[in-house]
């Protein structure tokens, strides 16, 4: 991102918050704003990964609710207590 693109923000934090944040960037030699920046990216791409994976979910069950398409609970446990083992089943296929 070009510094031509980026704008600046003001938070507030608890002095507690903003003593903790210091003594990190400190601690590895880094600029608070760097580190709350950092802190920031890593938040949004892991909320992003999250929401992704739960609308995936959301998706999988509305279209198992459509198509009656399934795997059984008992079949989808014994299919993974076969993980590792030298006759690992193959993966399952869903059914009606």
């Amino acid at each position: 991102m070009s510094s031509s693109n980026t704008r600046p923000v003001t938070i507030r934090i608890d002095q507690d918050t903003l003593d903790r944040v210091k003594h990190l960037a400190d601690t590895r030699q880094r600029t608070p704003h760097c580190l709350m920046k950092e802190a920031i990216q890593q938040y949004l791409d892991r909320e992003e990964k999250r929401e992704t994976f739960r609308n995936d979910t959301l998706n999988a069950w509305k279209e198992s609710q459509t198509t009656g398409m399934h795997a059984g609970a008992d079949e989808v446990s014994a299919w993974l207590e076969t993980w590792g083992d030298d006759d690992e089943l193959a993966a399952l296929k869903c059914h009606k």
